[in-house]
């Protein structure tokens, strides 16, 4: 069974300085990989598969969910969960895009109160 290659640093920075910026929101080892939480929800959980690719996943209203499953690569419809969604990274991924997505999940997940202390984006 092929194992799962260790994240690249940049990878655990890159998520985490756009993260940093999402009120009470926090780090922690997961199974596999890194996850960002607010409170006990997860955020956005960041892994390597056993294929050599790098995942993000992370929660999408009902027409982004729609939206991911059908527009291929590098975006999919995660295999549990009724919302979560995903990309796969490498060199070439846009974290300007991995950002709006990213607030985008803690919006769904977080207290209305710490929603309403997001800054929208520039």
């Amino acid at each position: 069974m092929p194992r799962r290659p260790p994240l690249p640093r940049e990878y655990i920075e890159r998520v985490a300085e756009i993260v940093a910026l999402l009120p009470e929101s926090y780090e922690q080892d997961a199974w596999t990989g890194v996850r960002w939480r607010v409170r006990n929800a997860t955020i956005v959980h960041l892994f390597g598969g056993e294929d050599q690719r790098f995942r993000l996943v992370f929660r999408g209203d009902p027409d982004e969910v729609v939206a991911f499953e059908h527009m291929g690569e590098p975006y999919f419809k995660a295999g549990w969960g009724t919302d979560v969604i995903g990309v796969v990274i490498d060199e070439q991924t846009d974290w300007d895009e991995v950002a709006e997505l990213l607030t985008a999940s803690y919006c769904l997940m977080a207290p209305a109160k710490l929603v309403a202390q997001v800054q929208p984006n520039p």
